[in-house]
């Protein structure tokens, strides 16, 4: 079993792999449709982006979740005044 405290770089290469799975076949499939060697040539193009994606989504996750965070209302908070009256 792998120690927690790899939850979020395990997140981040589970999350990036089929996130790149799924853009890359979409595109591969859209570029090149769906014939002979489409599988060999989607699989390489996931490869290729997934070396992109994982350092990627290492780099960006911290400030997503800082943004997610400066948008969401604090439990409890009043909810600001409306300004139609």
């Amino acid at each position: 079993m792998i120690p927690r405290k790899f939850e979020p770089i395990l997140f981040g290469f589970i999350l990036s792999g089929l996130m790149s799975l799924l853009v890359s076949g979409i595109a591969t499939l859209r570029a090149a449709g769906m014939g002979p060697g489409f599988l060999s040539l989607w699989l390489t193009s996931w490869l290729t982006s997934w070396l992109f994606a994982f350092p990627a989504v290492l780099l960006v996750a911290p400030l997503a979740r800082r943004l997610v965070r400066s948008l969401l209302q604090a439990e409890g908070a009043a909810a600001p005044a409306s300004k139609s009256d």
